[in-house]
């Protein structure tokens, strides 16, 4: 799972994003868009952390994503 993936899909990451970072309010969810760089902004301005940690959260959250995508490509196929 790539940031283009996240963005073309983002309706439907949009809940797991309210429960990991729930200090975004909806009208963030709706400027981020599924854009790296929005959702590195926001996290930076509302947990008031560095840029470095916040990319390093937004980029393990997306491959948190592809791992969920594996494990359920495998549940489908027992």
């Amino acid at each position: 799972m790539n940031w283009d993936q996240v963005e073309g899909k983002w309706k439907q990451y949009k809940g797991q994003v309210k429960e990991k970072w729930g200090k975004l309010t909806d009208d963030d969810l709706d400027l981020i868009d599924g854009k790296r760089e929005q959702i590195v902004g926001k996290i930076q301005e509302h947990y008031g952390i560095s840029k470095e940690a916040a990319e390093h959260q937004a980029d393990d959250f997306v491959k948190s994503l592809k791992e969920e995508g594996k494990k359920a490509r495998r549940a489908g196929q027992l």
